[in-house]
């Protein structure tokens, strides 16, 4: 669900961000959407990454976490071959 947001841009910022979303062909609001969507996929994919690390970091030090892939390593082995 989309939610408007308002925002206050200096003059000569929204006329650079005007002027470059006049040469993409599209409206200011549609270029500033645009932005905010390609950082907002970057921040989420940054988040998912750094949150793997900590997973894998919490797995290398676990002896638990050790067993049940090594586990799993010797099923896998075993089932292709």
């Amino acid at each position: 669900m989309a939610a408007p947001v308002s925002v206050r841009l200096d003059d000569d910022v929204r006329a650079t961000l005007e002027a470059d979303a006049k040469q993409h062909g599209i409206g200011l609001a549609t270029y500033l959407r645009n932005l905010a969507t390609d950082r907002a996929k970057l921040v989420r994919k940054a988040n998912i990454r750094a949150e793997s690390r900590r997973v894998a970091e919490y797995n290398r030090d676990n002896p638990d976490a050790q067993e049940f892939y090594d586990f799993w390593d010797r099923v896998s082995k075993d089932a292709s071959g």
